[in-house]
């Protein structure tokens, strides 16, 4: 891998903080996440994982500034970061109304662009394709499926606008070993072919080694550790080694 500082940075951090009433959650975290670059977050429930990626999403006021392309995203700006953004979220969060192509494709329909049906189902089939699945899911409703379909069928919908950057939480969550190894092997084959950086929360060990080519572990709102995300068993790091030694990895 290319040493980082010989990157340009996609996403930084700098000084982030993060209160609740007197609380404070992230504590001036600092992050430089390189471009195509797969970067695990992971650490015990309620230290700030999950309000780390609200803080980038804009989802919740935050102090400190967060940098996208080396430009810092405000409010008027952050559509620009919302363009080149897609998705995975941890339920699959699948629309129930609506038929597979048209759920991958919602975005496609509902966007600036105007794309025709006909062509955007035409991208949803392509996209089903790229995620394992056949063409003839595409008439299906989600509840039709199964956890791992939904999950294809919801990455298959992150990726429909071609985005550069792309958040996965829990990617994983609710499946059995063999499915999430089979949708930790797409996740991170689809990444490293486009070079999407990406940004993955996950209690799962296994995901983060699979996807991720860096990890941080947060402890107390900051950066407890980073590293690669392979020798993230072999770190001394006490919590670190404690948590994993709680999901018996």
């Amino acid at each position: 891998m290319t040493d980082q500082s010989d990157k340009k940075i996609a996403i930084e951090t700098i000084d982030l903080l993060k209160r609740f009433d007197n609380e404070i959650v992230i504590n001036k975290l600092n992050l430089r996440i390189p471009f195509g670059t797969s970067m695990g977050i992971m650490g015990p429930s309620g230290t700030g994982k999950s309000v780390l990626l609200k803080c980038i999403l804009g989802l919740t006021e935050y102090e400190g500034d967060i940098f996208y392309e080396g430009t810092l995203l405000e409010k008027k700006n952050r559509g620009i970061f919302y363009k080149n953004f897609g998705m995975l979220f941890q339920g699959s969060a699948l629309f129930d109304s609506l038929t597979v192509w048209q759920n991958i494709a919602f975005k496609l329909i509902n966007s600036a662009k105007k794309i025709s049906n006909s062509e955007a189902k035409e991208i949803a089939i392509h996209l089903l394709r790229d995620v394992g699945l056949d063409e003839n899911v595409c008439k299906l409703m989600p509840s039709e499926l199964s956890g791992g379909m939904q999950k294809r069928v919801a990455l298959a919908r992150a990726l429909a606008d071609k985005p550069s950057l792309l958040f996965f939480d829990e990617p994983t969550t609710g499946l059995d070993p063999l499915t999430s190894s089979s949708i930790n092997e797409l996740i991170s084959t689809i990444v490293k072919r486009d070079n999407i950086t990406s940004l993955i929360i996950s209690h799962d060990p296994s995901s983060i080694i699979a996807i991720c080519d860096e990890v941080i572990f947060i402890e107390d709102g900051k950066i407890g550790w980073r590293g690669k995300a392979s020798k993230m068993k072999f770190s001394n790091h006490q919590l670190l080694k404690k948590y994993l030694g709680s999901l018996q990895v």
